[in-house]
């Protein structure tokens, strides 16, 4: 005799309670002061409440999120730029750490063109080489939108990549100005 045993796993997010009944499950806020996220923290993203959201959203496999964020009086020579990777209390990578100079640590693309704009946000941590991408192509059939991660090890010819699986929270108003370009 075979028994079957199902085992369902929910993922809820910090600050959601979940509860059941006889006939569904159901996730519902928390009340005040019982979730264990920061409350400084903005929905969907690693950024504080306090900071500009430059570019953040969750990635398709792991179930992480990826980030960028910003002081908001970020200028060419004020504020400061972090990459941070992970979930909301659990952050794995947080580049740079020293938020003093950080802007001479990213690099800054954008072309655009009818049907075309891609824009292109870089940095290296050990000879490892990040890209934040998000590239639109109007002109392929079908249409090309894609955002994400991509990381480039040491040595090796080719990427991972971390593909957004929502559309992502972007705000590249002023980058030029702030970031150096590639070359």
């Amino acid at each position: 005799m075979r028994i079957a045993i199902l085992v369902l796993v929910i993922l809820v997010p910090a600050g959601f309670l979940v509860s059941e009944s006889r006939t569904a499950l159901s996730v519902t806020a928390a009340p005040a002061g019982a979730s264990k996220q920061p409350a400084a923290q903005q929905t969907n993203t690693l950024c504080a409440r306090d900071e500009r959201v430059i570019f953040s959203c969750p990635v398709k496999r792991p179930a992480k999120i990826v980030s960028l964020c910003a002081a908001k009086d970020l200028t060419s020579d004020r504020g400061y730029l972090q990459y941070r990777f992970g979930l909301p209390g659990k952050i794995e990578l947080e580049y740079p750490k020293d938020r003093q100079g950080t802007q001479q640590k990213f690099q800054y693309m954008h072309y655009f063109r009818a049907q075309v704009d891609e824009t292109e946000i870089s940095f290296q941590i050990n000879g490892y080489e990040y890209q934040i991408f998000d590239t639109y192509n109007g002109e392929e059939r079908p249409r090309i939108s894609t955002q994400g991660v991509s990381i480039t090890a040491p040595g090796k010819p080719k990427d991972i990549s971390f593909a957004c699986r929502t559309k992502p929270k972007t705000d590249y108003a002023d980058l030029q100005a702030v970031l150096p370009g590639q070359e």
